[in-house]
């Protein structure tokens, strides 16, 4: 195949792959619609394009309330307080994901436990969590990671038995379905993210979703500063709220995304069923398995596992750097595990209650979560989903720059 491009050669593949985002005529009418109407703000809220996103938003994903906000993170933070986290209370999330997924709990002065993941998926493991409940336990984010949505038979159950409020970090997972049921609807309260890199983006944005009226309500006036305005004025009592309203702009945007999110997502799931077909022809990769109870797919990100045993003893890093060069953008390390992120500097002189379970800032042995260190230090290598929104040459070209530096792995030994 020639001499592999980090060493000089040709790539395999010198042409790009679709690029991201795609925008279509109806985005920019959308958008001057918003611009001529003089009316850009979140205020009111929900203002007329943010009602209009969220309703068909949760409809979409069968959901019965759409709540709009800034971004992805405000909005797990939104949910956890909806849901009544309180100073001191403990939510159990896994270390691999994103550090927002962790930080909400910290920002209600809440303790975030940390839980292994699956070494089939990722995911966080419905077992491990178990293990982590105590009294203090009161809600679960399982992360929709990747390519892969988490055992939400499991954790409705361990939600059931313990009395615990389940959200769904679903900032991965848009349009996806597990047994019929879209994503973020299944559990109590369902968080997505519309930032730049995401299956649906505007940009920045985000939304929460839930079927439960009260927390619907509850979200409502949190995003809009604490106020109770009709519609969302029938639960007792006030909330201390933040203006984490969505713009008309960014709404807009997104109504014409949402049109598109069917289509894309199928020509994803095609290309993806193609490409673990052709990796289960490579040693040394491992895919992660269908599940069956997995009724539409997503991929943010295609996830498979590597063995540097199969590669010349080769180490993870040094494979995905020679992938990037042969011209197939890829990561090793997307998430660091978040108790050792340089963006999780959380201390108990800020944030107090973190101290009875880890003393004065939050840090944990890596030696209690074999399967995400492994994952993230050695195994996982991750694949942007532009890489799936062309055509089937596209995935051979994946293919043979993986096969490529396989029969030149040795040359990169140091």
């Amino acid at each position: 195949m020639g001499k592999l491009a980090i060493q000089g050669g040709k790539p395999v593949r010198e042409n790009p792959f679709p690029i991201w985002p795609p925008y279509t005529e109806k985005e920019k009418q959308l958008l001057i619609e918003v611009l001529e109407s003089h009316n850009w703000g979140g205020y009111p809220a929900p203002n007329q394009k943010a009602s209009e996103f969220g309703a068909a938003f949760a409809k979409h994903h069968g959901a019965k309330y759409g709540i709009c906000a800034a971004n992805g993170t405000v909005t797990l933070e939104v949910a956890l307080r909806a849901a009544g986290i309180k100073a001191g209370d403990e939510v159990i999330v896994p270390p691999i994901t994103w550090i927002a997924t962790a930080a909400a709990a910290v920002y209600l002065n809440a303790v975030p436990v940390f839980a292994d993941i699956r070494s089939d998926n990722a995911t966080l493991d419905p077992k491990k969590a178990e293990e982590k409940i105590n009294k203090k336990t009161k809600a679960i984010i399982p992360v929709h990671l990747g390519s892969s949505i988490a055992d939400m038979d499991a954790f409705m159950a361990l939600g059931e038995k313990y009395g615990l409020t389940i959200i769904e970090d679903c900032a991965h997972m848009h349009g996806a379905f597990w047994r019929g049921k879209g994503v973020g609807s299944i559990g109590h309260l369902g968080s997505f993210s519309f930032q730049s890199s995401k299956l649906m983006t505007s940009g920045e944005g985000g939304i929460i979703l839930t079927s439960d009226e009260m927390l619907s309500q509850k979200c409502h006036s949190l995003v809009n500063c604490g106020r109770k305005e009709f519609g969302y004025d029938d639960f007792d009592g006030r909330l201390l709220g933040w203006n984490y309203r969505i713009g008309e702009f960014q709404a807009a945007v997104l109504i014409a995304q949402l049109e598109k999110l069917d289509e894309r997502t199928k020509l994803r799931a095609q290309n993806a069923a193609y490409l673990t077909q052709r990796l289960r022809e490579i040693k040394g990769l491992r895919v992660v398995e269908y599940d069956e109870r997995v009724t539409q797919p997503g991929y943010y990100q295609y996830v498979f596992f590597y063995d540097k045993n199969e590669f010349s003893g080769l180490h993870r890093d040094k494979f995905v750097d020679a992938l990037y060069q042969e011209g197939v953008m890829a990561s090793g390390q997307f998430y660091t595990p978040i108790y050792r992120s340089p963006l999780f500097p959380v201390t108990a002189d800020e944030y107090p209650m973190i101290k009875e379970r880890y003393g004065d800032k939050i840090t944990c042995n890596p030696v209690d979560y074999p399967v995400g260190e492994r994952f993230a230090n050695d195994e996982g290598v991750w694949l942007h989903y532009p890489l799936l929104m062309g055509v089937k040459e596209d995935i051979d070209d994946i293919v043979a720059a993986i096969l490529k530096i396989q029969e030149h792995a040795a040359d990169l030994l140091e």
